[in-house]
């Protein structure tokens, strides 16, 4: 699967062969101060996000730079038509923009809770502890079934912690949610 960031540290299949591999297969170096914590293997959204959000771009910008260019031009003067040009450079830098966006989106899954990083401006990392998952949801509007996508959807207690990761791989997102309910259930049973 490829990552959404060329600087990400991992893919899905090495999140879940190091789930496999158990404590006792992985080095724990230790420094005076005692073990030191492991960073998060992330994984990135796959490219089809990516395709689906630029066309919709197009689509819609595409409908208004023809409204823009062709309706002036045709009841006022044809000098009118630059203002096709407005629309053109919003869609140009929405490009851009998107590919960004799409790149700093990212989730790990550690023992204890799952991060979902994202924005590119303002950085926002949440951390959702999997004890306090009361609800893990699949969901695909029509769009997004049409390009092969699903959303989950996790719910907690407190709303501010609610968090969502867009543009999976329908069986990724699946395992994910699968994955996620076993480990709340187990976290929250010994609560």
């Amino acid at each position: 699967m490829e990552t959404g960031s060329p600087d990400d540290t991992g893919t899905a299949g090495a999140t879940r062969a190091a789930d496999r591999a158990g404590p006792a297969d992985q080095p724990s170096p230790a420094g005076p101060a005692g073990p030191a914590r492991e960073e998060p293997v992330w994984t990135g959204l796959p490219p089809g996000l990516l395709r689906m959000r630029r066309l919709l771009l197009v689509v819609w910008l595409g409908l208004l730079t023809l409204a823009a260019g062709v309706l002036p031009a045709l009841f006022l003067a044809p000098l009118w038509a630059a203002l096709a040009l407005l629309p053109l450079a919003l869609l140009a830098w929405g490009w851009v923009m998107l590919g960004r966006n799409w790149r700093s989106w990212r989730y790990a899954e550690r023992a204890d809770d799952l991060l979902i990083s994202r924005g590119v401006l303002w950085r926002e990392e949440t951390v959702v502890p999997y004890g306090r998952m009361q609800l893990v949801e699949v969901t695909s509007g029509p769009v997004e079934r049409h390009f092969g996508l699903a959303s989950v959807q996790l719910h907690t207690a407190a709303a501010a912690t609610d968090a969502t990761i867009p543009g999976l791989d329908p069986a990724e997102a699946e395992r994910l949610r699968d994955r996620l309910t076993e480990l709340g259930e187990a976290r929250s049973a010994g609560l």
